[in-house]
């Protein structure tokens, strides 16, 4: 379950740009983020569900 991260439940300050506006759809962190392709996952989340997703690991 990911963290509450919306603007409205927090309470907190919408900022224009930057790292704090963007975090994982998964799992709330704002580290190692995949915006490519509108993923918006971490790298850690990104590489559990990928297979699903319809990418292919390579060895």
């Amino acid at each position: 379950m990911p963290k509450p991260r919306e603007y409205s439940e927090t309470g907190r300050k919408k900022l224009p740009h930057g790292r704090g506006t963007r975090w994982c759809k998964r799992c709330g962190s704002y580290n190692g983020l995949i915006q490519k392709y509108d993923i918006m996952l971490c790298r850690q989340c990104f590489r559990e569900t990928s297979t699903q997703l319809g990418f292919l690991k390579y060895e």
